[in-house]
């Protein structure tokens, strides 16, 4: 099993903010790297696209536990199965903590090409979401 973990961001809004943009997978358009993807598709509870040239990924809403935790899975697309799990805690005042843990079903040669490349997709994502939030 193949675990990877972005790393923590605080976010300016409040967690409900966060949860409700999220739970709307529309939104993960403008989260992703726009050079890196062709081929977006989405509506409320699931989106494809395809990783520059190669795979195909499909992500699927499975269920969400308000303001706290947003449960994705791998939808029929996906090169291999996986979940991903997206964490939110408040942080004060109209601010609150997010932290995305990764697991997915890989063999290791698989593993040794997509880790890393993964690890940085989900740093990129959290830092998105910062800019993102920042600016509604």
């Amino acid at each position: 099993m193949t675990k990877i973990e972005s790393k923590k961001v605080t976010v300016d809004c409040s967690a409900a903010e966060v949860f409700a943009y999220l739970t709307d997978l529309n939104n993960f358009l403008d989260l992703l790297p726009q050079n890196k993807i062709s081929n977006w598709e989405s509506d409320t509870e699931q989106c494809s696209f395809r990783i520059q040239g190669t795979i195909t990924v499909c992500i699927k809403l499975k269920t969400a536990e308000e303001h706290s935790v947003i449960h994705l899975v791998s939808g029929d697309k996906s090169p291999f199965p996986f979940t991903l799990d997206i964490n939110i805690s408040d942080a004060g005042a109209d601010a609150c903590n997010v932290g995305q843990k990764f697991q997915a079903d890989i063999n290791p040669f698989l593993k040794m090409m997509v880790e890393k490349p993964l690890t940085n997709l989900f740093n990129y994502i959290a830092d998105k979401l910062v800019e993102v939030k920042s600016k509604s």
